[in-house]
């Protein structure tokens, strides 16, 4: 077979890079950035190349696993299927629906056929038990919306391309290349804001982004909130406040006034560390200038106040007049639209409070319950514990709070079943292991990141390899375990086998067709048409096909009211507001050692740890501390320290460095691989330290669940 090259859209992260894979048969022969990609530019991280590691990764399972005591036996797909139908339905026959939960990890927002079907199985589950990475991660972000814009995904994107002034709050796009910001080589884009005007960062970490910014300003952990509403502050005292051309969209601009009036700058700084000069400098440049706009991501979220932090960056959006406006932020218009998809595609508008965990009565939001309720709701006996598990990817032992209390409740269970092809720190636990195919022998769409993208584009992936004739994909795994239950449920004949054994028999790629078709940039919509793409002007899987590397649909659109299921933004929601008096009780809270985590740029999350070329080179799980505590401490001389949280310790290299905050130590997140049963040789080498061993299922966002990874009392010791 003569060599070629395939054109394709990388899944690792939220960047959406076009990389050019060349191939001789089955053998990759380079994969690098595609020049031709509209959105990307030939831009790639150090991440692109393990596609190829991923692909022949020998840790890889291939074909389903079925536990025997401590060791696992192949099975056959329709055995495994039948069997993991039958516990699933037998445990909610005799314990009801709630008795099985569900977890859905961070790789499936990667994922087309998961992304398609996943939601169909979730509620096919029939249990209120769900949960997933959201509440480790963006859910206060999808929380404001939801009250503030009437959707939980209408997130307020940064229009990078033509904004002169971007502050960038508790987030590092130079690592994520963007994160609820699609945005591929973010050094580029970075470097133009600057030469148009001006980038500033604030974190408690000099991190890579605020290395290339004009201007890094230290935060106190858990105090975003503190700064912002001083900010606003500001914005109100000077009379700076205009929200421009949606004046009659907008409820709440007064109340808003009244609740910042006595959050001056100088309260705040003592507070949060930032000089109350700063402070009213940065209100002052987003209120005056034309196209400026704030950035709050994953440090804004993870913390006690998350839902706060998320609200208050979109106020002050919205005051500076820089809501829906070229420069500001602005809602995409994807040609999948989650948001008005039809056919039963579409996410929902969400929900708050309509059932509560059974433990410490945590309300959901969205269908989900705070992951931060799973250890206890295993753990705790009494009825309505749950007994049965079925996880889609991710691996919160790692990556939710307190890990080792959750490894022990996973082995505590009934019955696991996991959709996963590592054998990591959860599917450990599991009963049935249920692999899909490689990310490579599937097709690929980003339905989610071309909804959080700062420019409107399309592109569409086939796989690249053909898939083993005894391979499946999430989506069959999943619409082939939802028709057995509703086959022992109601009968082969019931609404909903029915579907899926539609859906099956449609596959991806006509369901795919069918959302473009009905999208804002194909048939089903009027009043916006692309340029030049088929004879009608519309859409389709065809357009793409004829399109390997992706078609640019313009710059981000102006779409308010028009968007809004209700018309209006609420600036003011009663929740939010309510929820002040929480923070207003912390202002005299000692300020204590705190633990935060970081991201790095070779790694996401947990589950790349695997890839050779990825992990090699120096330790990178290390604790990150300031000279000046290292010194209080008498850890200056320590090569390795223990740190201490309320729930757990780890033992770790220390790093003394300026780039941290004094008062505020730093653990990159993902690692701890080191635990029995766990077939990744890679990871397995160079294990680290789970982060989330020291985090706190306790103490999380008391309005939206969120859990609070960052702001993590701890005390520091030489190691012994």
């Amino acid at each position: 077979m003569a060599a070629r090259t395939h054109f394709r859209t990388c899944h690792l992260c939220e960047a959406m890079c076009g990389v050019a894979i060349a191939v001789d048969g089955d053998h990759v022969l380079s994969i690098r950035g595609d020049e031709d990609d509209p959105f990307s530019r030939g831009h790639i991280c150090p991440k692109g190349p393990a596609l190829e590691d991923l692909h022949t990764d020998p840790d890889r399972i291939r074909r389903p696993l079925r536990r025997r005591g401590r060791d696992w036996e192949e099975i056959d797909w329709a055995t495994a299927l039948d069997e993991a139908a039958e516990r699933i339905h037998g445990i909610q026959r005799r314990n009801g629906n709630d008795a099985v939960g569900l977890y859905v990890g961070n790789p499936n927002a990667h994922n087309l056929p998961a992304m398609l079907f996943g939601p169909m199985f979730a509620k096919g589950l029939r249990s209120r038990n769900r949960f997933s990475a959201t509440s480790v991660d963006q859910l206060p972000q999808m929380f404001a919306s939801y009250f503030m814009f009437g959707h939980q995904l209408l997130l307020p994107i940064p229009d990078l391309d033509r904004t002169d002034h971007l502050i960038v709050l508790g987030a590092n796009p130079m690592a994520s290349n963007g994160s609820i910001m699609t945005a591929p080589d973010m050094r580029r884009r970075i470097r133009e804001i600057r030469e148009r005007g001006s980038v500033t960062v604030i974190d408690p970490r000099r991190t890579e982004t605020a290395k290339v910014a004009s201007e890094h300003v230290f935060l106190r952990p858990g105090t975003d909130a503190w700064l912002l509403l001083a900010m606003l502050h500001v914005v109100f005292a000077e009379d700076l406040a205009d929200v421009g051309r949606l004046a009659p969209f907008v409820d709440g601009v007064d109340a808003i006034a009244a609740l910042v009036r006595e959050v001056n700058p100088r309260r705040a700084a003592a507070i949060t560390g930032v000089p109350a000069e700063t402070i009213a400098t940065l209100a002052r440049l987003l209120a005056t200038e034309e196209r400026a706009v704030l950035y709050g991501r994953i440090g804004t979220c993870v913390q006690e106040f998350g839902g706060l932090a998320a609200w208050l960056v979109n106020v002050l959006n919205v005051v500076t007049g820089h809501l829906d406006r070229p420069g500001g932020v602005m809602f995409p218009t994807p040609a999948v639209d989650p948001i008005r998809s039809q056919g039963g595609l579409g996410v929902s508008r969400g929900s708050f409070g309509r059932w509560k965990s059974r433990v410490r009565g945590l309300p959901e939001f969205g269908g989900e319950l705070p992951v931060v309720a799973l250890a206890e709701e295993i753990l705790t006996e009494g009825p309505g514990r749950l007994r049965a598990m079925v996880t889609m990817a991710g691996n919160p032992v790692l990556s939710t709070p307190d890990g080792r209390q959750l490894d022990r409740a996973f082995g505590q269970l009934d019955l696991m079943v996991s959709i996963d092809f590592y054998l990591n720190e959860t599917t450990r636990h599991a009963h049935l292991i249920l692999p899909p195919v490689s990310p490579l022998e599937r097709p690929h769409y980003d339905v989610i990141f071309h909804a959080l993208a700062v420019r409107n584009t399309a592109k569409f992936s086939p796989p690249l390899f053909e898939p083993p004739p005894d391979g499946k994909h999430d989506g069959e795994i999943v619409l082939g375990l939802l028709r057995r239950l509703e086959t022992l449920r109601r009968g082969p004949l019931s609404r909903r086998a029915l579907e899926a054994r539609a859906l099956e028999k449609a596959g991806v790629e006509r369901v795919l067709d069918l959302a473009l078709r009905a999208g804002p940039w194909g048939a089903g919509f009027a009043g916006i048409k692309p340029r030049a793409l088929g004879p009608k002007g519309e859409l389709t899987l065809d357009v793409l096909r004829d399109a390997p590397h992706g078609v640019d649909l313009g710059p981000l659109l102006p779409t308010l009211p028009d968007r809004l299921p209700e018309g209006r933004v609420q600036l003011a929601p009663a929740p939010l507001v309510a929820d002040l008096d929480r923070l207003f009780e912390s202002e005299d809270r000692a300020r204590e050692l705190v633990l935060i985590g970081r991201r790095q740029l070779r790694s996401n999350n947990s589950w790349m740890h695997n890839v050779p070329h990825l992990m090699k080179g120096k330790d990178r799980c290390t604790l990150l501390m300031n000279p000046a505590d290292a010194e209080r401490l008498s850890v200056a001389g320590a090569e390795r320290v223990e740190v201490r949280s309320r729930i757990g310790a780890v033992e770790v290299p220390l790093e003394i460095t300026d780039e941290i905050m004094e008062g505020v130590v730093s653990l990159p997140h993902g690692f701890g691989h080191g635990r029995d049963g766990v077939r990744l040789g890679v990871a397995s080498e160079t294990p680290g330290q789970s982060v989330n061993d020291l985090t706190d299922p306790a103490v999380f966002d008391v309005l939206t669940g969120n859990a609070a990874l960052n702001g993590v009392p701890v005390s520091v010791r030489a190691a012994d």
